[in-house]
């Protein structure tokens, strides 16, 4: 509605003149930039022949038009006319010069002018910061239409322009520092300067070799001359303004921070006379249950002298205020586990179904073969005989070939690793769980193999193996078993699930997208809303939970080996598996489906698997909405192959962002509008449905040791032992004694608060701006695909609701809801959501 308010503004005039309007957002405190900010325009349809660029106009001033205060009452939106007299002939402007000779940066939203024969409007979505002339290197920015044109179709004036801007933002990689008003992409490694602080903290460089590979970062180097304004949080790295979190997120993930440490890990550090490396064991279910109950809403103007004191050690000072002045209680709901089902964490169906339908639904297989095969010297020490009693009746064999049985496998990465991981105060395991597939589509354990290295040079393993019981003490140490095998579930789903597969991988797509396409390119226009916030929410993670004594190092097993135990992963990561139908098929989840009428080209073995069967609507939503826009642009595979800018940035994407793994075969060619589509879709996938699936339901499930440990303090003791005696005497004690701690667990759940909270400026998966493309059919699409996921999220309500799904709920009665678009409701909302699809991996 503005937008059109302000159309009718601009309309009329003569036609020698180019009138519009310039949308600022600046400090509230400032008077506003007006005439301190000139304009110069490139036409799109008139070439100067002396230059080799479009025709440039004379430069024109901004005069102050209307200003409104934002609602966060620090920022001010400006809305500014100008009109610039052009030459007769002088076409159709594509790309303006914007000069700040104003003392302070602001945020340039959009603009939109009228062309001199007032035949059009031309819209320019810039959202980027301007800083002030005498700060930067360059007199001026650079801004394009929000026409998009694939090199070969480029307007002969812009051509020029385009591979001037896209030179600038590549930098020559010589730099030693450098300053945020800076837009530079340059990749760099995983090394002290990323993860570490100090030279007592230095750790191996991961990435850049055969043995440590690792997908690349950002190069963020620290700036020689801070800004007074920065916060504290940002830790000092240069990251480019325009990949920064807007000041209210920042904001308001500093507020979640602040809150969750103040009820949660405050109070525990509080409690251990501040020694957090205290190991303080609950000394009961009950203690357990309270430490989660007894939290109670606090504000944080009314906390104890003692614990402002500590907040502020991590916050500027202005910030820090400003958290005080909120006038909202600090209120988190309790873990769902604690208000449907407290007991749910021991039942083995919840166990189970938590493999299809919790925080970390990637890693299940199907088993095709018995014993489950295996990397290393020794198989399986699960017989047969173990397990044939709970098939249902069947032979091994047929409950294989029936596709019954399924594997949870984290045993043959850990192996390596487990001699020097268990040096310290955790004691970790290699698993394999297997599982059996009911006739209602629901999992029934039927037995734990807990391994450990007996002989690393001969490769030798000593192996135990656990069978379900529902009493005794063999019940006991199948709950032992259970914490172990969800330990090792937590770790991969933390480091490789929710770290690697989507914030490591995306990063380099990232930054070679802004260093080889232009913003003009219709193929950055499609991902960019899909990159927002990750550059940055991606070096807070690397400076507060990867790096050395990080949060990492304290609550998961893996320690100080996380990111070597990351990088050995990676090894068997391939792009062309990350798309959801083919990890399906590799995992053997689904089959090949020959259908013409299905889209996805699988069917899962059985229905009833909510984050593939949500996942896959989605996947097919977005892979539908892909094709439609990129068939605008090419007409044929040809197109697709002579792309020059396509080509550099899928070759940089291959060759040095993920420049570890560039010969192997994961990696489509690029040749055709399949190959183009599939891998769109399969990124976009990575960045919205496969990040909502594995980061936002961890506040409902990982937030309760009970249910996902992250380490374990003690191995299952073995008969004839002092520790088995102490079993023995008293088993819940000993497994009290066997998960987190209080501070752990403090930890552990303010970290899962803080990843699970939705901030209220966030962007969901099937929504935009109005005027991010001037393209009419690329517009009609995406509105076709908003459509199809309101749809989707009817049926998947409509599911959840189906009371033969017993895998949506499930002994726990958490609605599988962590794959809803959330199209329903287009009001700002925060908190912990448990739902809806973020257009980013923004947290």
């Amino acid at each position: 509605m503005a937008m059109n308010r302000y159309k009718q503004k601009i309309v009329g005039g003569e036609e020698s003149w180019i009138k519009g309007v310039v949308v600022i957002v600046h400090d509230s405190g400032k008077s506003g930039p007006a005439k301190s900010v000139s304009l110069q325009f490139y036409s799109a349809t008139e070439l100067d022949h002396n230059s080799g660029k479009g025709k440039l106009s004379k430069k024109g001033k901004l005069e102050e038009w209307k200003r409104k205060k934002k609602s966060d009452g620090r920022t001010i939106i400006g809305s500014y006319k100008i009109k610039l007299k052009v030459e007769k002939g002088f076409g159709i402007p594509g790309a303006f010069l914007i000069t700040n000779q104003y003392n302070h940066k602001f945020f340039l939203r959009e603009a939109f002018f009228q062309t001199p024969n007032h035949s059009q409007i031309i819209h320019f979505d810039c959202n980027s910061w301007v800083y002030p002339i005498n700060l930067t290197n360059d007199s001026h920015y650079l801004f394009f239409s929000n026409t998009s044109y694939i090199p070969s179709k480029t307007p002969s004036p812009l051509m020029e322009l385009r591979k001037m801007e896209l030179a600038k933002l590549r930098g020559d990689g010589r730099r030693e520092t450098m300053e945020e008003r800076e837009r530079i992409y340059e990749y760099d490694y995983y090394n002290n300067d990323c993860i570490g602080n100090s030279q007592e903290q230095s750790t191996p460089i991961i990435g850049g070799s055969s043995s440590l590979p690792y997908p690349r970062r950002l190069r963020t180097l620290h700036p020689s001359n801070l800004d007074s304004s920065s916060e504290k949080m940002d830790i000092e790295k240069y990251i480019p303004a325009d990949e920064r979190m807007s000041h209210n997120k920042v904001k308001e993930l500093a507020s979640n921070s602040v809150e969750a440490a103040l009820q949660f890990l405050i109070p525990t550090i509080k409690a251990l006379n501040y020694q957090p490396n205290t190991t303080d064991h609950f000394k009961s279910f009950v203690e357990l249950h309270c430490f989660f109950w007894a939290q109670k809403p606090s504000n944080l103007a009314k906390a104890d002298i003692w614990t402002k004191l500590e907040v502020q050690k991590f916050l500027p000072q202005k910030l820090f205020q400003q958290i005080l002045s909120q006038k909202h209680p600090f209120l988190y709901p309790l873990p769902q586990f604690l208000t449907e089902n407290e007991h749910a964490w021991m039942d083995d169906d919840e166990f189970a179904r938590q493999m299809l339908a919790g925080t970390n639904p990637v890693r299940i297989t199907c088993l095709h073969n018995f014993p489950p095969e295996s990397k290393t010297k020794v198989v399986s020490t699960i017989k047969a005989s173990d397990i044939e009693h709970s098939l249902d009746g069947l032979t091994l064999q047929q409950a294989i070939v029936e596709r019954r049985i399924f594997t949870l496998d984290h045993h043959d990465y850990l192996m390596p690793l487990l001699n020097r991981i268990n040096s310290g105060d955790v004691f970790a395991y290699a698993s394999r769980t297997l599982l059996f597939l009911r006739s209602d589509s629901t999992l029934k354990p039927l037995a734990i193999e807990l391994s450990l290295p007996y002989s690393e040079a001969e490769g030798e393993e000593i192996s135990w193996v656990y069978l379900p019981a529902a009493e005794g003490l063999e019940a006991a140490l199948w709950q032992l078993a259970k914490a172990h095998v969800a330990a090792n579930d937590s770790v991969y789903h933390q480091l490789i699930s929710h770290w690697l597969h989507t914030h490591a991988v995306v990063e380099p797509f990232i930054i070679a997208t802004r260093r080889q396409l232009s913003v003009m390119h219709p193929i950055y226009r499609l991902l960019n809303p899909h990159f927002k916030d990750t550059i940055h929410i991606n070096s807070l993670f690397r400076t507060f939970l990867l790096k050395p004594d990080g949060i990492f190092e304290k609550i998961l097993f893996s320690g100080k080996f996380s990111m070597e135990l990351s990088s050995e992963l990676y090894k068997e990561w391939r792009f062309d598996e990350h798309g959801l139908p083919a990890d399906l098929l590799k995992r053997n989840m689904a089959v090949r489906d020959p259908d013409p009428g299905n889209p996805t080209g699988v069917r899962l073995i059985f229905p009833d698997y909510p984050y593939a069967e949500d996942g896959l609507e989605i996947w097919t939503a977005i892979k539908t909405w892909v094709k439609s826009f990129c068939s605008i642009f090419y007409k044929d595979d040809d197109s697709v192959h002579s792309d020059e800018e396509l080509q550099a940035w899928w070759s940089e994407i291959r060759n040095v962002g993920h420049g570890d793994k560039p010969h192997e075969s994961g990696w489509y060619e690029m040749a055709t509008l399949s190959n183009l589509v599939e891998a769109l879709t399969t990124l976009i996938w990575t960045a919205t449905g496969l990040h909502a699936a594995v980061n936002s339901g961890q506040y409902a499930y990982a937030s309760y040791p009970l249910n996902r440990p992250t380490l374990c303090h003690k191995f299952i003791p073995s008969e004839g032992t002092v520790e088995y005696a102490e079993f023995l005497s008293d088993p819940d004690k000993y497994y009290l004694e066997t998960i987190p701690g209080k501070f752990e667990t403090a930890l552990a759940v303010a970290l899962t608060e803080v990843l699970s909270h939705h901030t209220m400026d966030e962007l969901y998966l099937g929504r935009s701006s109005y005027n991010w493309t001037d393209n009419a059919k690329a517009r009609h699409s995406f509105s076709e695909f908003s459509k199809e996921l309101k749809n989707i999220e009817n049926r998947i309500e409509e599911r959840n609701r189906d009371p033969n799904r017993k895998n949506r709920s499930g002994p726990a009665k958490i609605p599988y809801k962590l794959l809803l678009p959330d199209t329903s409701n287009f009001s700002p909302k925060g908190g912990i959501r448990g739902k809806g699809i973020p257009n980013s991996i923004s947290i």
